[in-house]
Formats: C-alpha cells, structure tokens, sequence
C-alpha cells in the first residue's frame, strides 16, 4: 500500500498490517455497498491536499478522517439510490465533464491528466468520482429541486419584506457556517446534546478559535470540509434562517447557535463587500429536444441531433425540423421557440450552453435532465435593472433557499433511515 494508506491505517484503524501488504480492508458497510480502506485513505489525501493549499489550519488526523468517512457514507447513499433510479452516466457526458474541469484550470486534457499524477491522483479514481457526482447531481434535481415551486404570491412577499432596496441590496457577504446535527426523530435528551455541543464550539470560537478550523471538526454540514464556507452571497442568496442576523452583523461577529429542524447553526461574517450595478440581459432562444427512452439511449439521442444539426447547417429551417423531431411539444408547434428568457429561467447546463453562443449559432448537442438539446440563439438584448429582473432575482433567490433547506433535510433523512456500519471503531449504526 501507499506510504498515505500505511500512515492512516497505522494511526486510525486496528493493526492489520503486517511486514507484507494484505488485503484491501472495509472501513464502512452502507446499505448493500462498501467503503474500502484506500479509497478512504485517498480521498483523505485529496482533501489535506485541499486545505493546505488555501492554507487552513489541519484539524486533528481523527477528525478529519472521520469527516471524510461520513462524506463518503453520504455519497455513497445517494450513488446507491441513484442507481436504483436507473441515474447512468454515459462515457460522453464524463470526458465533457472532466474537459470543461481542464478548461477551467485553463489546461489540455492532456495537460490536466499530467498534473493529476503529479499530484499522486490516480486518473481512474478521479473518473470515477467525477461520474458520482454527476449522477449525485441529477439524483438531487429529481428528488428535490424538480418538487420546488416559487409562487407569484411568494415572489411579491419576498419583495415587499426583503425588497431591493436599502444597504443590504447592494452588499455581497461570506458567511461560514458550522450544523451540530441532531437526528430526524430527536429525543429531548439528543437535542440536549447538540445544544451543549454548540455552545461549546460556540465557546471556542468566542476565544478566538479559527472558525474553518471549529467547521472541519465539528460541522456536520456538507460544506465542513470546506472549512464551512458558504461562497459569496448576495443578501438575497442567504438561507432564511440566517437572513435577519446577517443584516445586523459586522465583518468577523458571530452568531448561535440557532435552532432549526436539522440541528443547532452557528454563522460567522467572514467578509462583505459592496455591490455594483445590475443589467439584464435577455435571449431569445429555440431549441430541439430529443429524449433517450427504452428504445432510444443517449448516445443515439445525441447522434440523431447531429444530424439534425448537420442538416440545418446544410440549409434546412429549423423550425421545421423542430416540428417534426422535437420531443418538447410545447415549443415544437411554435418552430422550438422558447421566446425571450431571462438569467435562471432555464436548467443550468442549457443556459450555460446558450451564453456561450453568439447569435444565430447552433450549439452541439447538450444534455440536461429533460434529454439532448440543440440550441440557437436568435436575438440578445440588455437593459437597465428592472421589476421584472427584480423578480427574476427574487425567484431564484427563494428556489435557492428552498432547494438548500429541502436538501439539508433530504440528506438527513437518507442517512438516518440507512444501515450503516462504521468499522474505524467497530460500532453499528
């Protein structure tokens, strides 16, 4: 085994190795799958490498081995109901993925292939982890984001309470944030428990312990092995619950813990900066739909939009071929016209896929939950911030909230009703 798994097996797990390598050993039993030694010795690995890099203080090996396991258990849950959920990713979307990855780090595929070996990261592994979250991804929009709704009457509410103006419309905020979890069923005695816990690392950080440091080590949140950080966030963008104490903090307070039904929260400002100007900038879009079923699969899906594409750049109307191809109905009887949209009208990968276009450009086949599309851009137009980009904004910052709620209980759920056996200390869950 490697010199990382020897150290972490050595230091964490009984003594099973001996002058010889052995057998790859199992560390967690989650539902009908398993969670091998290395792959956990790799990904812990991956992440020390992470925090070092953005210069984090390491929390204790223990810990950061048991949040990295627990990370796992939870992938690992949703990998295995993705599968029951016929959730595949094909080959073509994985080199896409892991081509746009190289392109961001502004590397051939070739080059970035290069760098993960030098950084001890086997290729195969890393395909592997791409293609888990991709599948986590659509698993998610199905279960949770497609059964979010933003009414009008929540939209005009969002408005009135929050509205866009005064001094917080214009401000961006980092915000950290640590959960101190407490189980779906929780006795008084549990939520007992996790109270006094959160006092304690709320203790803690009031004398001056680094708060990603406090996340890595007692978060049960997703983001813990980012050190709790939330991103940038507009006002609008803050979770609800969080909301009316931001508004009132200065760049570093701290604030908890505050109860909601996943446990205990403790928020930190970590920074805030001032907002700019907004414009909208608005496209006039079509589209041909073509969706993979038991006859079609996505690869012959994305084959017959090329030809389609091929036919229409050999002179052919669109519109027309989107009459008679199209599986959206609704926009194949008007030539595939989805009219003029807005920033967050559509699912991400169509209308990154759409920015990237200039007018009157056809795209290649572009694949989102809904099937394979073929994209034309048809006319663009900016203007002055507006009610309706007002509105826009509005809904995408309450689906954003919901979807962060919704998915923080959702996740909860799948872990606690799962039959999970962690076999760092040999104990049953």
């Amino acid at each position: 085994m490697k010199a990382l798994m020897l150290a972490v097996g050595l230091s964490l797990f009984p003594p099973l190795l001996q002058a010889e390598r052995e057998l790859d050993r199992i560390v967690a039993v989650v539902d009908d799958g398993v969670i091998l030694e290395s792959e956990l010795a790799e990904r812990v690995e991956g992440i020390r490498r992470s925090l070092q890099q953005n210069k984090t203080p390491m929390p204790p090996e223990d810990i950061l081995v048991r949040q990295v396991l627990e990370r796992m258990i939870v992938d690992k849950l949703q990998e295995q109901l993705a599968e029951r959920s016929g959730i595949k990713v094909d080959e073509e979307t994985l080199r896409m993925a892991v081509q746009q990855i190289a392109q961001r780090n502004r590397m051939s595929l070739e080059e970035f292939r290069r760098s993960l070996r030098e950084e001890g990261i086997d290729y195969g592994s890393f395909i592997e982890q791409i293609r888990g979250e991709i599948a986590i991804s659509r698993l998610r929009n199905a279960q949770v984001n497609q059964q979010i709704k933003v009414s009008d009457r929540e939209i005009q509410n969002y408005l009135d309470t929050q509205g866009s103006e005064g001094p917080a419309a214009d401000k961006e905020y980092l915000l950290g944030h640590i959960l101190i979890a407490t189980p779906r069923a929780a006795s008084p005695s549990d939520v007992q428990k996790a109270k006094e816990k959160a006092e304690s690392v709320l203790a803690d950080l009031r004398k001056g312990q680094d708060f990603k440091q406090a996340a890595l080590s007692a978060s049960d949140d997703e983001l813990a092995l980012k050190g709790g950080d939330l991103g940038w966030r507009k006002f609008s963008e803050i979770p609800g619950l969080f909301a009316e104490y931001v508004s009132k903090m200065k760049d570093g307070d701290i604030e908890g813990p505050i109860r909601s039904s996943s446990g205990f929260h403790i928020i930190k400002l970590l920074g805030l900066k001032g907002g700019g100007e907004h414009t909208l900038t608005k496209t006039r879009v079509r589209h041909i739909l073509i969706k993979p079923n038991e006859v079609l699969s996505d690869e012959d899906a994305k084959q017959k939009l090329l030809a389609l594409k091929s036919r229409i750049e050999s002179g052919e109307d669109f519109s027309v071929l989107a009459r008679g191809h199209s599986d959206d109905k609704g926009s194949a009887i008007k030539g595939g016209e989805l009219g003029w949209v807005q920033p967050g009208a559509l699912v991400p990968q169509f209308e990154e896929a759409m920015s990237r276009l200039a007018v009157n450009q056809l795209s290649d086949p572009v694949q989102t939950q809904f099937g394979w599309h073929l994209i034309q851009v048809q006319e663009r137009q900016e203007s002055d911030d507006s009610d309706e980009f007002r509105r826009n904004k509005a809904r995408e910052a309450i689906f954003k909230r919901k979807v962060e709620e919704e998915t923080e209980l959702w996740l909860r759920k799948l872990r606690d009703e799962a039959y999970v056996e962690i076999r760092l200390t040999g104990t049953q869950e």
